[in-house]
């Protein structure tokens, strides 16, 4: 029955013995009762073992004297006893769990005496002594000087023990660490010695509750935080699962140096078998629909340093739902939701008024908002019913008053519209499985409301049969298409570029500065009263998530609605479905060959290759029909090859200089290269001859892309330049007609550009590391990410949305931005540059410098194969529409035929 929530916030349970609490002793009514008695840092507390006993919890404050009696005192009630006893004399007592019910704790005020004897008599001086020591720190009058007491008997006991190594699982196991910590849950922190070695991680608390140790297995490590815990960075949480709300273990450390050895220890045991992930990693896997909503938030709380170990920092969920009246709810309609884009205290607009009233008139600090979305007492209003013991604790013994508790979802959603100081969100809980913090199946006397109702489950909504279905339906309104096309305008407040500064001022955002990361530096705090008041009161108060994002979030990619006969096809009639229900459209069907092709892309193999260049490959092109592939070389020619008869048709030299690219135009009559000599040229393939030269540049064309009549040019004179071309007659020597519409200037050479899909937005990449999004009709930038770029090799839009674009360069990194936004979402590291690329959005084909192929999970962050190709650098690529068919050129001048083997 005991647990270390019978403690108050901030005590240590330090020891336990075996003893008898005897009643009215000496007198014809003595009663003994067998049991524990636990020494903690405030109070003394008997454990019976007879369940039908209250436990007898002795506040230390409270205490008028205890001591051991001596055998020649007069009156002395052991006399009559073997020795070993302990007299208690207090003025209040508390007695909890009588009969074993869970209810707010009884006091008994009044002088009264407790005996306890202990079974081992040697043990009774140190017992007494230590007891006389804590009594001492409980009567000091400031909490600060309480604390440091406490806190010098805590390291003390510490330093006189230490790991007991013969708890190791093997003894062939290797100790790397050993230090002091205490292992965190919520409300409550226990003390002893973290162990680690080369296959296990150990807790071993001091006083040995719960357990003598706890083990967590390395190999099973699937995810290590470095928590903030009491606004100080000392936290560590484990997590032996990818998804789970709760961790395996919490750690808090002394110091911020044992942290940070603990957490290298770990993370260099585990780098090898996963891959650690940041908030713009999950992102990029929400935004394309790899995870859900739900997991989304999860996984951006656990990196906001939010816990379920941490009630001050719990994760925290937003309201979704904003219609608890209606018998049906409709998630098809956008009244039904609540505005995401704004924090709860500034969704009703009078109270918003008041609220900023009162911001105008006040001194600094100013903040909007008197109280918290999220705190240790908010998080317990909705749990009470599944963890009362933390209620208890957090509220000294008492529930909170009947008519304040959760009972009504209409009710509480009201309130966080209306009440003057209620703006909390929702818990993790809500949008998940287990609806039992619903139910007061623990049958709970939590008190009787005005009109004499008594408090037991929370009312539900109309729309909701019962508590599962209530569940059920909020996970589908969190996971539906209006919350998936709103929700990161709620990350922006919560997580994100909304949080803090002037954009939080205009969002009206703005909560007590205390509540941020970084609003107080308890170091600096001399005074022990003063630091104790300040982070009781930041806790109980509630914390701001850390920032994980400083500028906008980019928005979930919607994926467009599949044919009707896949999705809806048993709601609509044959007649109103724009394709029969047995077929599916050519579209969807080349989509599904799509990613058919990229779900096996690592099953390429090389099907022929030919040396046909003297110098390296820069550019390849190939005929609608893949008969005939157009490739140009540094060693200035552009040449034809016959995939049928396996020979070079054509060779063509413009000009002594190197040609930097090439692609062929619909109706595959005219090819058009890129030089080094500051040209473009436009070549006839029915003539056999050069149709056309463009001189567009200064200095070399480093790349040249073509779209719906328009020829964009990238040069090494700094400029990025999109003419009009009308083209020339096929059978005849008109030439093509190329009219300047933009030029894009930069500030050093362009290396590469390419279009999105609407051919609206165009991407360039420098020399010097810059990638640049631009507006192509107006053209001006639109993004220029501050991020470290090394020389820019190759950039593309992802193919199927064009949302995301993935560069590389010299650097050996493949970066993946957010078109919209401009923010780095994901990073991948190679071990060697990669010179070319195709992708999918999840997964990239490379050509490496070593001259391998190489397939990339993208969300993984991994290489999952190796191909070997050519025998120098892969530096051209092509790859056709359907994604089956690939060609590749090198350094060593080959061009290489590869064919996917499903």
């Amino acid at each position: 029955r005991f647990s270390l929530l019978l403690l108050n916030l901030e005590e240590y349970y330090f020891e336990q013995h075996t003893a008898n609490h005897i009643v009215s002793k000496g007198c014809r009514g003595e009663r003994k009762f067998r049991g524990s008695l636990k020494i903690c840092s405030k109070s003394i507390i008997f454990e019976p073992d007879d369940n039908i006993q209250p436990i007898i919890k002795i506040p230390l404050r409270d205490c008028i004297s205890i001591k051991a009696p001596e055998d020649n005192e007069a009156n002395n009630p052991f006399t009559r006893c073997t020795s070993g006893g302990i007299s208690v004399v207090c003025n209040q007592v508390f007695l909890i769990k009588e009969r074993n019910i869970i209810a707010p704790y009884k006091t008994v005020r009044g002088r009264t005496e407790h005996l306890f004897q202990l079974d081992v008599a040697g043990k009774l001086g140190d017992v007494v002594q230590t007891l006389h020591q804590l009594y001492r720190a409980s009567c000091l009058d400031k909490m600060g000087d309480q604390a440091a007491m406490i806190t010098a008997i805590l390291q003390s006991r510490l330093a006189r023990t230490s790991f007991d190594k013969n708890r190791f699982q093997s003894i062939s196991e290797t100790l790397h660490m050993e230090c002091k910590a205490e292992m965190v849950t919520p409300l409550v922190t226990n003390p002893g010695h973290v162990c680690v070695t080369d296959a296990n991680l150990y807790f071993q608390p001091l006083n040995g509750y719960p357990k003598p140790v706890v083990q967590i297995t390395l190999q099973n490590v699937r995810r290590i935080y470095k928590r903030r815990h009491g606004l100080m960075p000392l936290g560590l949480e484990v997590f032996c699962t990818e998804n789970d709300l709760c961790s395996d273990i919490y750690l808090k450390f002394y110091n911020y140096q044992d942290r940070d050895e603990l957490y290298f220890l770990i993370a260099t045991y585990i780098e090898n078998h996963i891959t650690e992930h940041t908030a713009e990693s999950y992102m990029l896997q929400w935004q394309r629909g790899h995870i859900s909503n739900y997991q989304y938030l999860l996984h951006l709380n656990n990196l906001a340093d939010r816990s379920c170990n941490d009630l001050s920092q719990y994760p925290v969920f937003p309201w979704i739902i904003a219609d608890y009246s209606s018998s049906v709810l409709d998630l098809t309609k956008p009244e039904t939701f609540r505005d995401l884009s704004k924090p709860v205290g500034a969704l009703n607009k009078e109270r918003l008024d008041r609220l900023l009233t009162r911001y105008q008139e006040m001194p600094e600090p100013k903040f909007m908002y008197g109280s918290h979305y999220s705190s240790p007492g908010y998080v317990l209003f909705y749990l009470v019913r599944v963890a009362p013991e933390y209620m208890l604790c957090l509220q000294n013994g008492k529930f909170d008053h009947a008519d304040r508790m959760f009972n009504s979802l209409a009710e509480t959603w009201k309130n966080c519209l209306d009440g003057a100081t209620d703006f909390k969100e929702l818990i993790p809980e809500f949008y998940e499985n287990d609806s039992s913090f619903l139910v007061n199946s623990l049958k709970l006397d939590l008190g009787k409301r005005q009109g004499g109702k008594m408090v037991e489950d929370v009312e539900l909504p109309p729309w909701a049969s019962g508590p599962d279905d209530f569940l059920q339906k909020s996970q589908e309104a969190l996971e539906s298409q209006y919350v998936s096309e709103h929700l990161h305008e709620w990350i922006d407040i919560v997580f994100g570029y909304k949080q803090k500064g002037s954009e939080a001022v205009a969002a009206h955002n703005v909560f007590h500065p205390l509540t941020y990361e970084g609003g107080v530096d308890l170091n600096s705090i001399m005074d022990p009263n003063e630091k104790v008041a300040l982070l009781t009161q930041i806790l109980e108060f509630g914390q701001t998530p850390k920032q994980l994002f400083t500028i906008p979030h980019p928005r979930r990619i919607i994926p467009k609605v599949k044919s009707l006969s896949r999705t809806s096809s048993h709601s609509v009639s044959i007649t109103e479905s724009p394709v029969s229900p047995n077929e599916e459209s050519f579209e969807d069907l080349t989509e599904e060959s799509i990613t058919l092709a990229w779900n096996n892309i690592a099953k390429l193999k090389v099907d022929e290759q030919y040396k046909i260049h003297k110098e390296a490959i820069t550019g390849i092109a190939v005929t609608y029909n893949g008969s005939s592939v157009f490739t140009t070389s540094q060693d200035s020619t552009l040449k034809m090859f016959s995939k049928e008869s396996k020979t070079i048709q054509r060779s063509m030299s413009f000009s002594n200089m190197a040609l930097s690219s090439c692609l062929i135009l619909p109706g595959d009559t005219t090819v058009i290269s890129s030089s080094w000599d500051n040209h473009i040229y436009f070549y006839s393939v029915a003539f056999g001859r050069q149709q056309d030269i463009l001189m567009g540049h200064d200095d070399a064309v480093s790349k040249i892309c073509w779209r719906d009549g328009r020829l964009y040019s990238a040069s090494w004179d700094s400029t990025v330049k999109v003419w009009h071309c009308a083209p020339g007659e096929t059978l005849g020597p008109r030439k093509h007609r190329c009219e300047l519409l933009a030029e894009l200037e930069h500030d050093v050479s362009v290396n590469t550009i390419d279009l999105n899909a609407s051919n609206t937005v165009l991407a360039s990449g420098t020399k010097e590391g810059t990638v640049s999004v631009w507006d192509v009709a107006a053209a001006t930038v639109l993004h220029q990410p501050k991020c470290a770029f090394f020389v820019v090799v190759s950039l593309l839009f992802g193919c199927a949305d064009s949302r995301h674009l993935l560069s590389t360069g010299e650097d050996c990194c493949f970066k993946v931005l957010d078109v919209q936004t401009g923010m780095l979402i994901s990073s991948v590291t190679a071990d060697e540059p990669q010179r070319c690329f195709r992708w999918d959005g999840n997964t990239i084909l490379s050509g490496s410098q070593s001259g391998d192929l190489l397939v990339w999970d993208l969300l993984g962050g991994k290489v999952v194969e190796r191909i070997k190709g050519h025998t120098g650098a892969v530096t051209a690529m092509w790859m056709n529409d359907q994604c089956n068919s690939v060609v590749t050129g090198g350094e060593d001048k080959q061009i290489v035929f590869w064919k996917l083997q499903y």
